[in-house]
């Protein structure tokens, strides 16, 4: 099942539920303009039910986009793959809360949860918190965050070109938001 969800133009669903086998690889998306407090659970119910999930967003004004995702692998057996970009400029703010829980018995369990977000101004702010939950042995789960800025080099490489410093710099945030923006589409 794959899923693409706009936030600010599509209704995102609060809890979904995958069963036995179930795969899905889910999209998600914030576009700039648009605030945003999205909460959504994903319950990895049945043995060998898979997630795929990417969330983006760019924000480059006074937005504020706050979301919190809870994958809770309830079963043995189940795999998530998360990975979340976003780009926040301006004076925008963007938070990003993140579980991986892993039940009791829950063994056979691979997950992995990654947060990277580039801030495009001294006065843009962005928060990352990845969390791991886990309750069972024999699982192999991992979890990370990075913020930063662009990189001069790469800018001043680029200029060196003859590549004007606003498109250098749009060019870079295409690159870094491309895992996400190639998949909706």
């Amino acid at each position: 099942m794959d899923k693409t969800y706009i936030i600010g133009r599509d209704a995102v669903p609060s809890d979904i539920r995958l069963a036995e086998g179930e795969s899905m690889r889910l999209t998600l998306f914030v576009p700039e303009g648009t605030d945003c407090a999205l909460d959504l659970t994903v319950s990895l119910d049945g043995p060998g039910a898979s997630l795929d999930l990417a969330g983006g967003w760019r924000c480059n004004g006074s937005e504020n986009v706050s979301l919190k995702v809870t994958v809770r692998h309830n079963v043995p057996g189940c795999t998530s793959r998360q990975l979340f970009k976003g780009v926040v400029g301006g004076s925008a703010r963007a938070s990003f809360d993140g579980l991986v829980y892993v039940a009791p018995g829950a063994i056979h369990t691979d997950a992995v949860q990654e947060s990277r977000t580039l801030l495009l101004s001294d006065s843009a702010t962005a928060e990352a918190r990845p969390q791991l939950e886990i309750y069972a042995d024999d699982v192999k789960c991992s979890h990370g965050a990075t913020t930063g800025y662009l990189n001069p080099e790469e800018l001043f490489y680029m200029r060196s070109r003859g590549i004007p410093e606003a498109e250098a710099r749009a060019m870079q945030v295409e690159a870094f938001l491309a895992p996400i923006l190639n998949r909706l589409v």
